[in-house]
């Protein structure tokens, strides 16, 4: 008999973490058995990132991910979460162009797929959309500094406010946000130091993903984590597993057991009983009779 289900977490537990000063912990998540995992382990929020574009569906950036490939992953985020609060990604051009998609599009994300909360990219030009989104009683999750979904206006994935007038954008950037009413703010790709000055100032917690110690919590994609990502890794990641290398090597000893003749095994068939095998036999041709024996 399974023991009680856990206590899920919720919009105002995170801000009551930050008042006591707990550490956030943030894991992204794009599938039911992943979700149960980092659940499992004690993640306060799960994020179905758009970067599921890059880490599961093979594209170069998150800009071509689609609304409804972000609602088929976090449908099963969802179904693998209990107790973290899940917050999903609005993806590129679904906050954009009008308040009624924007609407319409988190909404989707509640109705259709399960999450709690939703999280928007970008500063003060998307205050508009947040308090639209917040008067459909949909919690939101800000995010400044480095947004991959402008990665083409920043001219690549470089680090953010490192200039006096850059760093003070990125600062009003947030408080911003917290005006138009969003319940914690991503800070990526941003000093240390601005970060803190940031999570001082703000009464909503923040969470950072390469933005420093300071921010209320701290985020990561679990595939940079768990070691499965290939390629260039930022340096911020701190890589708790080699997964990717274990899983290759597991790979190879089943092709080479396969094509040598070693799997499946004895103990990894199933068997006719005799008496069964026997009137199996009876029943066939003389010819194939010669050829089972044979």
């Amino acid at each position: 008999m399974s023991g009680p289900r856990p206590c899920p977490v919720c919009v105002p537990d995170l801000l009551r973490m930050k008042q006591r000063g707990e550490k956030i912990a943030m894991l992204t998540a794009y599938d039911f058995p992943t979700a149960r995992q980092v659940d499992a382990a004690g993640a306060d929020i799960v994020l179905v990132g758009d970067s599921l574009g890059m880490v599961v569906l093979g594209y170069e950036s998150t800009l071509p991910v689609t609304m409804d490939e972000m609602i088929h992953h976090t449908k099963a985020v969802v179904r693998g979460a209990q107790r973290a609060l899940v917050v999903a990604d609005m993806p590129y051009l679904s906050y954009h162009l009008s308040l009624r998609d924007a609407v319409r599009h988190a909404g989707r994300f509640v109705q259709e797929a399960g999450a709690k909360a939703v999280k928007v990219e970008g500063g003060r030009k998307r205050v508009r959309a947040i308090r639209a989104i917040r008067d459909a009683e949909i919690p939101v999750m800000g995010h400044v500094g480095l947004t991959p979904q402008s990665v083409h206006e920043f001219g690549g994935f470089k680090i953010q406010g490192k200039s006096a007038a850059a760093a003070r954008n990125i600062l009003d950037d947030a408080l911003a946000l917290e005006e138009a009413g969003v319940f914690s703010v991503v800070l990526e790709g941003i000093p240390a130091e601005l970060a803190k000055m940031i999570t001082e100032r703000l009464t909503v917690p923040t969470v950072g993903i390469g933005a420093g110690v300071s921010c209320d919590g701290q985020v990561l994609v679990i595939h940079d984590l768990l070691g499965i990502t290939e390629g260039h890794v930022p340096s911020f990641v701190r890589r708790y597993a080699e997964v990717g290398a274990t899983v290759r090597e597991a790979c190879r000893h089943f092709v080479e057991d396969v094509r040598d003749g070693k799997f499946p095994s004895d103990v990894e068939s199933s068997h006719l009983k005799g008496e069964v095998l026997e009137e199996v036999r009876g029943g066939l041709g003389p010819a194939a009779k010669r050829q089972w024996r044979s």
